[in-house]
Protein backbone atom coordinates (compact mmCIF):
# COMPACT_ATOMS: atom_id res chain seq x y z
CA UNK A 1 0.00 0.00 0.00
CA UNK A 2 1.21 3.76 -1.11
CA UNK A 3 2.18 5.37 2.47
CA UNK A 4 0.36 8.45 1.77
CA UNK A 5 -2.52 6.09 1.48
CA UNK A 6 -2.05 3.98 4.24
CA UNK A 7 -1.19 7.28 6.60
CA UNK A 8 -5.07 8.47 5.39
CA UNK A 9 -6.69 5.15 6.03
CA UNK A 10 -5.59 5.46 9.46
CA UNK A 11 -5.80 9.33 10.04
CA UNK A 12 -9.43 7.84 8.83
CA UNK A 13 -9.67 5.30 11.57
CA UNK A 14 -8.57 8.04 14.26
CA UNK A 15 -11.23 10.57 13.45
CA UNK A 16 -14.22 7.46 13.11
CA UNK A 17 -13.28 6.27 16.80
CA UNK A 18 -12.75 10.21 17.98
CA UNK A 19 -16.26 10.94 16.52
CA UNK A 20 -17.95 7.66 17.87
CA UNK A 21 -16.70 7.19 21.36
CA UNK A 22 -16.62 10.36 22.38
CA UNK A 23 -20.35 10.80 22.93
CA UNK A 24 -19.90 7.30 24.95
CA UNK A 25 -16.69 8.11 27.49
CA UNK A 26 -17.80 11.66 28.31
CA UNK A 27 -17.46 13.51 31.43
CA UNK A 28 -20.09 16.75 31.46
CA UNK A 29 -17.66 19.33 30.08
CA UNK A 30 -14.75 17.27 29.34
CA UNK A 31 -13.87 15.34 26.38
CA UNK A 32 -11.25 12.79 27.66
CA UNK A 33 -11.39 10.67 24.73
CA UNK A 34 -10.32 13.24 22.45
CA UNK A 35 -7.00 13.49 24.05
CA UNK A 36 -6.61 9.71 23.91
CA UNK A 37 -6.39 10.29 20.13
CA UNK A 38 -4.77 13.28 19.91
CA UNK A 39 -1.67 11.89 21.57
CA UNK A 40 -1.92 8.17 20.05
CA UNK A 41 -2.20 10.27 16.61
CA UNK A 42 0.62 12.19 17.37
CA UNK A 43 2.96 9.81 17.88
CA UNK A 44 1.92 7.49 15.14
CA UNK A 45 1.33 10.20 12.27
CA UNK A 46 3.06 13.40 13.73
CA UNK A 47 1.69 16.78 14.68
CA UNK A 48 0.50 17.70 11.46
CA UNK A 49 -1.91 14.71 10.88
CA UNK A 50 -2.90 14.96 14.37
CA UNK A 51 -3.83 18.25 13.64
CA UNK A 52 -5.75 17.40 10.82
CA UNK A 53 -7.33 14.42 12.45
CA UNK A 54 -8.77 16.85 15.73
CA UNK A 55 -9.83 19.55 13.47
CA UNK A 56 -11.92 16.85 11.61
CA UNK A 57 -13.46 15.19 14.61
CA UNK A 58 -14.28 18.87 15.76
CA UNK A 59 -16.10 19.77 12.49
CA UNK A 60 -18.28 16.36 12.34
CA UNK A 61 -19.33 16.85 16.50
CA UNK A 62 -20.17 19.95 15.74
CA UNK A 63 -22.17 19.83 12.41
CA UNK A 64 -23.82 16.23 13.43
CA UNK A 65 -23.83 16.43 17.58
CA UNK A 66 -24.24 20.22 18.24
CA UNK A 67 -21.19 20.69 19.76
CA UNK A 68 -20.13 24.09 20.59
CA UNK A 69 -17.11 25.48 18.90
CA UNK A 70 -15.36 24.09 21.75
CA UNK A 71 -14.90 20.99 20.33
CA UNK A 72 -12.29 22.53 18.08
CA UNK A 73 -10.46 25.18 20.36
CA UNK A 74 -10.75 22.24 23.16
CA UNK A 75 -8.51 19.54 20.49
CA UNK A 76 -6.23 21.24 17.61
CA UNK A 77 -3.84 23.12 20.13
CA UNK A 78 -3.19 19.80 21.84
CA UNK A 79 -2.64 17.78 19.08
CA UNK A 80 -0.47 20.33 17.09
CA UNK A 81 1.91 20.42 19.96
CA UNK A 82 1.71 17.21 21.44
CA UNK A 83 3.40 15.63 17.60
CA UNK A 84 5.28 18.83 17.45
CA UNK A 85 7.28 18.05 21.27
CA UNK A 86 7.47 14.54 20.94
CA UNK A 87 9.16 15.23 17.39
CA UNK A 88 11.77 17.72 19.27
CA UNK A 89 12.40 15.49 21.88
CA UNK A 90 13.48 12.68 20.41
CA UNK A 91 10.17 10.50 20.40
CA UNK A 92 9.54 10.46 24.33
CA UNK A 93 6.19 9.75 24.88
CA UNK A 94 6.13 11.67 27.96
CA UNK A 95 6.78 15.14 25.69
CA UNK A 96 3.49 14.22 23.66
CA UNK A 97 1.66 13.55 26.42
CA UNK A 98 2.70 17.44 28.18
CA UNK A 99 2.18 18.81 24.73
CA UNK A 100 -1.24 18.06 24.95
CA UNK A 101 -1.65 19.29 28.10
CA UNK A 102 -0.01 22.36 27.16
CA UNK A 103 -2.06 23.30 24.20
CA UNK A 104 -5.28 21.78 25.19
CA UNK A 105 -5.24 22.95 29.21
CA UNK A 106 -3.30 26.28 28.69
CA UNK A 107 -3.33 27.67 24.89
CA UNK A 108 -7.07 25.75 23.96
CA UNK A 109 -8.64 26.85 27.04
CA UNK A 110 -7.29 30.52 26.42
CA UNK A 111 -8.25 30.63 23.17
CA UNK A 112 -11.65 29.23 24.03
CA UNK A 113 -12.79 32.46 25.77
CA UNK A 114 -12.83 34.61 22.93
CA UNK A 115 -14.29 32.34 20.35
CA UNK A 116 -17.14 31.50 23.28
CA UNK A 117 -17.53 34.90 24.37
CA UNK A 118 -17.79 37.09 21.10
CA UNK A 119 -18.51 34.83 18.53
CA UNK A 120 -21.14 32.27 20.46
CA UNK A 121 -22.06 35.02 22.50
CA UNK A 122 -21.55 33.34 25.76
CA UNK A 123 -21.83 35.36 28.94
CA UNK A 124 -20.12 35.69 32.23
CA UNK A 125 -17.49 33.86 31.28
CA UNK A 126 -13.74 35.04 32.59
CA UNK A 127 -10.05 34.28 30.63
CA UNK A 128 -9.79 31.37 32.45
CA UNK A 129 -13.09 29.55 32.80
CA UNK A 130 -12.57 26.80 30.74
CA UNK A 131 -9.22 25.99 31.79
CA UNK A 132 -9.81 23.39 34.75
CA UNK A 133 -11.76 21.33 32.34
CA UNK A 134 -9.35 21.30 29.55
CA UNK A 135 -6.94 21.02 31.36
CA UNK A 136 -8.25 17.86 33.50
CA UNK A 137 -9.89 16.29 30.59
CA UNK A 138 -6.26 16.56 28.73
CA UNK A 139 -4.59 15.14 32.10
CA UNK A 140 -7.20 12.02 31.96
CA UNK A 141 -7.02 11.50 28.42
CA UNK A 142 -3.36 12.03 27.79
CA UNK A 143 -2.56 9.71 30.69
CA UNK A 144 -4.81 7.27 29.50
CA UNK A 145 -2.87 7.60 25.59
CA UNK A 146 0.59 7.15 27.73
CA UNK A 147 -0.20 3.92 29.64
CA UNK A 148 -1.54 2.10 25.81
CA UNK A 149 1.58 3.91 24.04
CA UNK A 150 3.67 2.38 26.76
CA UNK A 151 2.14 -1.15 26.77
CA UNK A 152 2.48 -0.91 22.58
CA UNK A 153 6.14 -0.05 22.74
CA UNK A 154 7.06 -2.51 24.95
CA UNK A 155 7.61 -5.34 22.56
CA UNK A 156 8.82 -3.07 19.92
CA UNK A 157 5.34 -2.92 18.21
CA UNK A 158 4.99 1.01 18.47
CA UNK A 159 8.45 1.29 16.70
CA UNK A 160 7.46 -0.93 13.95
CA UNK A 161 3.75 1.16 13.25
CA UNK A 162 5.75 3.90 12.92
CA UNK A 163 8.41 2.88 10.65
CA UNK A 164 5.55 1.36 8.56
CA UNK A 165 3.26 4.54 8.51
CA UNK A 166 6.73 6.98 8.14
CA UNK A 167 8.90 4.43 5.98
CA UNK A 168 6.29 3.39 3.16
CA UNK A 169 6.09 7.57 2.84
CA UNK A 170 9.05 7.31 0.12
CA UNK A 171 7.50 4.60 -2.41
Amino acid sequence: MDGRLLKLTVLSAFVAVGVVISPILRIEGMCPTAHLVNVTCAVLLGPYYAFGCAAAIGIIRMTLMGIPPLALTGAVFGALLSGALYRISGKKLVFAVLGEILGTGVVGSLASYPVMTYLWGRNGLTLFFYTPMFFGASVMGGSVAYILLKVVSANGALDALQARLNGAEGR
